[in-house]
């Protein structure tokens, strides 16, 4: 019995002190672990309420680490360009970014999926006290330009991580010329809504397709203004 309290304890390995409250319950786990007549039962119903607990507490230094981040997150420059519009690429996220993870405990690591037709990317946001939070975003594999297969699937990947770890980060991009006395810029539809205008248009007629690239180019060109009905319009164009 023994060892399912060291697998207990192991389970958050980084954290700190246990809580007064957890620390009662495993003192009270320890007890039963040296007792010869231990009820099994009652043992693993402590060793539920147990494992609760820290997952509860992982979960509260989540929280409480990702708030305080935010105040340090820095504004990324966007240097990349396509489809005559600039956007920050996933190397200079990922540069400006590292730092301020690290100093808040945060790690980011990245699942890739594929299919015939679509490819997911996954990013997961890890906590060193346990906790870990994850989005995804699945598009279809990006022919444009004279990419290869082997290039468009490389360049889906990129977008996937870029625009993931922006949603989960809640990053802010800036053009290079930006500053505070520049124009005020049209505030653009968030990577979350830019994917799902990317999924919509997948099912869409072509010819909704070929209006839609022929007035902002990238769904990441689409006013946030204009999302709801750019949205609506085609979720009914896909169910026609």
């Amino acid at each position: 019995m023994s060892n399912q309290v060291a697998k207990l304890e192991q389970h958050h390995p980084a954290a700190p002190a246990l809580s007064t409250e957890s620390q009662a319950v495993l003192t009270m786990i320890e007890r039963v672990c040296l007792n010869p007549e231990a009820d099994m039962d009652k043992l693993e119903k402590m060793l539920e309420m147990q494992e609760r607990m820290l997952d509860r507490n992982a979960k509260q230094a989540f929280t409480a680490a990702i708030a305080a981040m935010q105040e340090d997150m820095p504004e990324v420059v966007e240097r990349g360009k396509a489809h005559n519009t600039k956007y920050a690429t996933f190397e200079d996220i990922n540069a400006a970014v590292r730092p301020v993870l690290m100093k808040h405990g945060f790690a980011i690591t990245f699942r890739v999926s594929q299919d015939a037709s679509t490819i997911r990317v996954t990013a997961v946001l890890s906590h060193r006290e346990g906790h870990s939070e994850e989005t995804s975003i699945q598009m279809p594999a990006d022919t444009s330009g004279s990419k290869n297969a082997v290039q468009a699937v490389g360049s889906s990947i990129s977008y996937g991580k870029r625009y993931t770890m922006s949603a989960l980060l809640n990053i802010a991009t800036r053009g290079e010329d930006d500053d505070a006395n520049g124009a005020v810029a049209v505030k653009k539809v968030s990577a979350f809504q830019a994917a799902t205008i990317r999924q919509l248009a997948m099912k869409a007629p072509k010819k909704t397709q070929e209006w839609l690239k022929a007035n902002y180019g990238a769904a990441e060109n689409v006013p946030a203004s204009e999302y709801n009905w750019i949205e609506e319009t085609l979720r009914e164009a896909g169910d026609e």
